[in-house]
């Protein structure tokens, strides 16, 4: 079960809110260290991805929902078994694309375009 952070996203995305007032916060950095981005900066994709999450499914993929390892070591480490992945769909892609979207068990969301070379962290402000 995700926590009220992916509830709070879910909402954020199906409302449109989650603006910022002050610009991009891709220059702020989160929680995790790694540089922000609102759900509501994210592609349509990525956004259509969280809600899917936040509803446990249906996905497209069947890698959908599988450990994510942390590899690369660039999100902040954690038990095996704290992350899984999530496709974004890519328009004109015919597999799975480069981006993706990682979600902790701690309701924490992370963003990526390329795949896993670097990270967001998805925020709701």
């Amino acid at each position: 079960m995700r926590s009220w952070l992916s509830v709070t996203l879910c909402c954020a995305v199906l409302v449109g809110g989650c603006q910022s007032t002050t610009g991009s916060t891709s220059d702020q950095t989160g929680e995790s260290g790694l540089p922000t981005v609102s759900a509501s900066e994210l592609p349509d994709e990525a956004r259509q991805t969280l809600v899917l999450i936040a509803q446990g499914g249906p996905f497209r993929f069947s890698q959908d929902g599988a450990t994510f390892l942390n590899r690369e070591g660039l999100l902040p480490p954690r038990p095996a078994g704290y992350y899984t992945e999530y496709t974004v769909v890519t328009p004109g892609e015919f597999d799975r694309g480069a981006r993706r979207i990682v979600a902790g068990d701690g309701g924490d969301h992370y963003y990526t375009a390329d795949h896993y070379a670097s990270f967001r962290e998805v925020t709701t402000q």
